[in-house]
């Protein structure tokens, strides 16, 4: 199979879907694979790199496209990259379709196969290729908060662990998955008073187990939520509902209950976001206030360390390009269900329920399209 890796084009978006390692074990396995000139530079993989384990470098995107069977991204395609998109192209990448319609329709359009990694889900339901990804957002989102709690930022000039004989920072994580506990990781290590919120009492159980001492665990529900963030001084969302939108956990009239200066850090952006005043912004410009709240809704998070999140990406999706590669997208897909769960459309047809329910479209049975 020809394997296409184009560089990414989202503003400052500097990861690379494929490391040169990776790529050694596609060329290993008979597969040829193209990779646009520069692609990996801003992960610190230059061409040279590549070409030392039998990759070839295109001159720009276009060829990139055009000459391969399989596209591997990092982020959805953009507007300017959806005239490359083709019927019978298999695309590998985030999509996170139910948070856009207009991509969604673009894609729909192209007729081409999309397999979303955030979709891919094994039976106990662990989601494999957003795992990396939610590990590196979670971490970065007490990091980034920490720093506009400053008063340079505008924030409320906190230090998050405090010292001896002041009250450290209290942070707020709205879901205990993967970015809540990675989260709550960072923040309870730096010294912040740590709450977590979520629906499972099996899970807040877990985290109890878990988590120091300085970390408590509260059933999410809305009158946990709103007494929560009233002292909050970071509240992050880490709210995820598989290929659907995040429901809104705080609402616009909600963050006057809020401390002024205090910080939103909404992992959930990709899905939409878990708070109803967030919208996407990017690594050049991060936040934005509304009613006193500085709000950060960077929606490529990880690509603020692309060498990081770049390694622990292709770690993690590698395999399941080995395998769309050396069977085919339907015999690959027919063979792992936790891959099929990850095609959302194909042939001008959406296959994943939750992306058909945002937009009120149709949905079909991916087992009809791999049979």
């Amino acid at each position: 199979m020809k394997i296409g890796v184009p560089k990414e084009i989202k503003t400052n978006e500097n990861r690379i879907a494929l490391v040169p390692a990776g790529a050694e074990s596609l060329v290993g396995a008979g597969h040829s694979v193209l990779i646009e000139t520069g692609a990996g530079l801003g992960s610190g993989f230059p061409d040279e790199a590549f070409k030392a384990v039998g990759a070839a470098i295109a001159p720009d995107a276009a060829t990139t496209w055009r000459d391969s069977d399989m596209i591997m991204k990092v982020k959805e395609p953009i507007e300017r990259e959806w005239p490359n998109m083709r019927r019978g192209q298999l695309i590998f990448t985030y999509f996170h379709f139910a948070a856009d319609e207009k991509l969604t329709r673009a894609h729909l359009a192209s007729g081409a196969t999309c397999v979303a990694y955030e979709t891919v889900e094994l039976p106990t339901r662990e989601l494999p290729l957003l795992t990396p990804m939610s590990e590196v957002a979670g971490r970065m989102a007490v990091q980034e908060g920490a720093k506009y709690l400053e008063k340079l930022y505008g924030g409320r000039g906190v230090l998050l662990g405090g010292v001896p004989g002041v009250a450290p920072a209290k942070v707020v994580i709205l879901g205990g998955g993967i970015v809540g506990i990675n989260a709550a990781k960072i923040a309870a290590g730096m010294g912040a008073k740590v709450t977590i919120l979520d629906l499972s009492l099996e899970r807040l159980r877990y985290l109890s187990d878990v988590m120091p001492a300085n970390c408590v665990m509260i059933h999410s529900n809305r009158h946990n939520i709103l007494e929560q963030i009233e002292t909050a001084d970071l509240v992050v969302g880490a709210v995820l509902i598989p290929g659907t939108k995040a429901p809104k956990l705080v609402r616009r009239e909600d963050l006057k209950l809020m401390q002024p200066g205090a910080v939103i850090v909404d992992v959930a952006i990709d899905q939409g976001g878990c708070v109803e005043t967030i919208h996407a912004t990017t690594h050049e410009n991060p936040t934005y206030v509304i009613d006193d709240i500085i709000h950060y809704g960077v929606a490529n998070m990880p690509g603020g360390v692309p060498r990081t999140s770049t390694l622990a990406l292709t770690n993690a999706t590698l395999p399941y390009a080995l395998q769309l590669a050396n069977k085919g997208w339907k015999k690959a897909l027919r063979e792992n269900s936790a891959l099929l769960k990850g095609l959302n459309m194909t042939d001008g047809k959406i296959t994943y329920p939750g992306v058909a329910e945002a937009f009120g479209l149709p949905c079909e049975s991916p087992n009809t399209f791999v049979a």
